[in-house]
């Protein structure tokens, strides 16, 4: 009977225990999009759990919606991201890379002059987004022409290549959360009349196109992808997500991949867990809200391999000893979630 604490394999990435580190922005990167030494210190202190999934890192400069957040498409960002994995490593950890191209979840004042922002359809979506001036509108997408989605999806390609060659143990595209994938995927936000809308299986094809390309660079099974159907977040709509995810999980079930992560969702119109169990056989993480006991009774139960815990690593960077000596959970301050600086990022002590 496997526990939280005991070994497993995510494809070809060997874990020491299944307490997973949740991807979570956190807005530190420079001005160049780069992590800095203050990341080498987050990630590195929370080297402890079986697998840390990074922050998402935008595949180009269009893909980048938030303020201060770290890119995965220069030569100067792969010799950056080497100095986290590097440590990472140093301390017996693992550690992949989340890829993120945001779309439209954009304003001009969080990404570089030269950048656009697009959609697979000119649909703004309605809501704000938190800049260094405040919130403020998200803007009017400019649809991707059937060409450039071809770009975007070589876009993806390349930031696994960098992934790779800054040492991430992986990679994980990330699918949910109202995002360029999510875009694609739902009616509410994708009216392309090419062979990337309309049709389900249409409205499939740049999430199934993405994941291949990701998967040519070093095999399925370094790559995982992260999604929540039903998701409303960000503005996103889509008429019938039961039938969207049960036919793209149908669709990579027979990929090989490393892993999918999947957000449980419990007042949202999809059961996620029970459309995962259902349609995908291979191995699981679970996220959301978990406590310890919970995500124990989840893997001795069979019903994943392994559980992500996001706001419970921020204030807690040896989260596993603490599970496994039942030492209370120190709080987080939200007020320094998104600022600058150390303080509320790599500052939190361990529980000794």
């Amino acid at each position: 009977m496997s526990t939280l604490f005991d070994p497993v394999k995510l494809g070809t990435i060997e874990l020491a225990n299944r307490v997973i580190m949740a991807p979570m922005t956190r807005s530190r990167a420079d001005e160049q999009d780069l992590p800095t030494d203050l990341h080498v210190d987050y990630y590195r202190q929370r080297a402890t759990a079986g697998l840390i999934i990074s922050e998402g890192a935008h595949p180009s400069k269009d893909g980048k919606g938030y303020c201060r957040t770290p890119g995965i498409y220069s030569p100067e960002q792969v010799v950056a991201w080497k100095k986290v994995t590097d440590a990472v490593h140093a301390e017996g950890g693992k550690i992949v890379c989340q890829i993120m191209h945001v779309g439209r979840v954009a304003n001009p004042e969080n990404k570089a002059s030269d950048a656009e922002t697009v959609a697979p359809s000119a649909i703004q979506a309605r809501d704000k987004i938190f800049t260094n001036s405040g919130m403020l509108p998200m803007v009017m997408p400019r649809a991707l022409t059937t060409e450039e989605v071809g770009t975007v999806i070589e876009e993806y390609r390349q930031a696994t290549i960098n992934a790779f060659a800054a040492g991430f143990d992986g990679v994980e595209l990330h699918g949910t959360s109202g995002y360029l994938p999510a875009q694609f995927l739902s009616t509410g936000s994708n009216k392309r009349d090419d062979q990337y809308g309309g049709s389900l299986e249409n409205r499939l094809r740049f999430v199934l196109e993405v994941l291949e390309a990701m998967c040519s660079v070093d095999g399925a099974a370094k790559v995982g992808l992260r999604i929540c159907p039903g998701n409303p977040f960000n503005d996103l709509q889509d008429d019938d997500p039961q039938e969207t995810f049960a036919t793209l999980l149908d669709a990579i079930d027979p990929m090989g991949l490393a892993y999918l992560h999947i957000i449980r969702l419990p007042k949202g119109p999809v059961d996620n867990l029970a459309l995962a169990a259902e349609h995908y056989h291979g191995e699981l993480i679970v996220n959301d809200n978990y406590g310890c006991e919970e995500a124990q009774s989840v893997i001795v139960a069979q019903k994943a391999s392994a559980v992500s815990f996001g706001r419970a690593y921020i204030a807690n960077p040896n989260l596993v000893r603490r599970f496994q000596e039942n030492i209370a959970l120190a709080d987080f301050n939200p007020g320094t979630l998104y600022t600058h600086g150390a303080d509320g990022f790599s500052d939190y002590p361990n529980a000794d």
